[in-house]
């Protein structure tokens, strides 16, 4: 599969894309590489690949919720430019 100069333009007009000539050329060009790429990886037998989300296995990434002492409020709240119920007051936005 081929992409034409066309395409590469129109691509470029809904991305409001302002592109020289030159770099028409240039990304027909590099579109196409891609392209055929993907074309030789279609080729490949992937029968007996189980699909992933990663590339390694991942274990244990999260560690578990503990529990640690924090500020006090009061301490937080001391250098709030403005605060009400022990809680930060911020303008309200709609």
């Amino acid at each position: 599969m081929k992409i034409s100069r066309e395409e590469v333009e129109h691509v470029a007009f809904l991305a409001r894309l302002e592109l020289t000539e030159e770099e028409l050329v240039t990304n027909t060009e590099q579109l196409n590489s891609i392209l055929d790429y993907a074309a030789m990886l279609e080729k490949l037998n992937t029968d007996d690949i189980k699909p992933t989300a990663h590339a390694v296995p991942l274990h244990n990434v999260l560690r578990e919720d503990q529990v640690k002492p924090s500020m006090a409020r009061e301490k937080v709240l001391a250098n709030a430019p403005n605060a009400q119920d022990g809680f930060f007051k911020v303008p309200r936005i709609v």
